[in-house]
């Protein structure tokens, strides 16, 4: 009866840990997304240019990149948990002064700080994820997460879209606050699971030293560059989306929000059915050849017809196959760099935004049809040279 009790309750918590990690991992996407649908109200109200608000969306992703780098050899030193609280506190306040910012110079601030906040988040989500399993358990732990991420991005622009109709930009920011809030209360639940006998000890120079280990690791570096790049799609894609969708198809917020959140199923899809490949490796390649062709085709599509239907159709499978490159390029990251946790999923994860903050104003700079998917394609080339590269090796 002991046995079982024990049994019951351990089943519980792992419960609870799939939750958090999940929700976790769900932070970038929440971030970035859920205030998709009023960038052009955004522009209008501060009166500034398509750039400058996709500058917004660069801001987030360099405090999401750098956040990580910092957060997480810090969590190698002093454990998971204090690290997460510390985040969480940040994003929480961050949020609050974004929804009083009186002009776009501020609120670009804010978002840096927002997304500083919120990597604590993201780079935990794949520490303790890495703690507690290994090998093909981690992989499919991964392929959740990936799920997660692909579902995420449904209900966040759906969210903001109905939040914005009723209570402006600024009650987008009161849920994400909300949401910051109900993780600290998680984090009450949460047990550390890094124990003090598994972590790294020494000074500042011991969390430099743990990012020149794993860089020299070639098999290491190039996933997390293969990853990068395929986050260079995904960004590319985001910060083009709602201009194409709204300004160039003449879509409405919510109707944007439907189709975006449809779109970003795929990446879900996609990192459930990675699991179908043995090896970890060939899904990655796999996927950063598929994004390659997609976005190819919806250059050609986009400059031929400028048809919703053959864009929509590119978006959505060019989406499915990041979703390969997202559960692949980090399983294998994330093994290769076992020793350094937390430095690793930092690298994995700061490389990921540093690699979407730079593509993000790109778009914005003549046609957006255009530019949005030739800046696709010459990620996904890299990603594919990459993956390829690690793969040979």
């Amino acid at each position: 009866m002991i046995l079982q009790n024990v049994n019951s309750k351990k089943s519980i918590y792992l419960g609870f840990i799939l939750i958090f990690l999940g929700m976790l991992s769900a932070f970038a996407p929440l971030v970035t997304d859920m205030y998709l649908p009023t960038f052009p109200t955004l522009e209008t109200e501060f009166k500034t240019t398509v750039s400058m608000i996709q500058l917004g969306l660069t801001a987030s992703m360099i405090g999401l990149a750098a956040g990580q780098i910092f957060f997480g050899p810090l969590s190698d030193m002093y454990g998971r948990k204090p690290i997460l609280v510390s985040s969480l506190v940040l994003f929480c306040v961050a949020t609050i002064l974004c929804m009083y910012s009186g002009n776009i110079t501020i609120f670009l601030y804010m978002r840096l700080l927002q997304g500083l906040g919120a990597s604590g988040g993201i780079v935990l989500s794949r520490s303790v994820a890495t703690d507690l399993y290994s090998g093909r358990e981690l992989a499919k732990m991964m392929a959740i997460i990936g799920a997660v991420n692909g579902v995420a991005p449904v209900t966040a622009p759906v969210i903001g879209g109905s939040v914005a109709a009723f209570a402006g930009w600024q009650g987008i920011f009161c849920v994400l606050f909300f949401i910051g809030i109900v993780l600290l209360v998680m984090c009450l639940i949460f047990r550390e699971s890094l124990p003090v006998s598994m972590r790294v000890h020494g000074s500042a120079s011991s969390i430099l030293k743990s990012y020149s280990i794993l860089i020299k690791k070639r098999d290491f570096t190039y996933y997390v560059l293969s990853f990068a790049m395929s986050q260079g799609v995904l960004f590319a894609y985001i910060s083009a989306a709602p201009f194409i969708m709204q300004h160039d198809f003449g879509f409405s917020e919510m109707k944007f929000s439907i189709i975006f959140g449809i779109n970003a199923l795929g990446i879900g899809v996609g990192s459930a059915m990675s699991m179908k490949f043995n090896e970890m490796r060939k899904a990655c390649v796999f996927g950063a050849a598929g994004m390659l062709v997609t976005a190819v085709a919806m250059l050609v599509f986009n400059i031929l017809t400028q048809s919703f239907w053959t864009y929509e159709i590119c978006a959505w499978l060019m989406l499915f196959f990041m979703g390969f490159v997202f559960t692949g390029a980090t399983t294998v990251a994330m093994d290769r760099g076992r020793e350094y946790i937390g430095a690793a999923s930092a690298t994995v994860g700061a490389s990921g935004f540093l690699a979407g903050g730079l593509v993000s104003p790109l778009v914005g700079i003549g046609n957006t049809m255009v530019m949005c998917p030739a800046v696709c394609a010459a990620c996904a080339v890299l990603s594919l040279v990459m993956s390829r590269s690690g793969y040979r090796k």
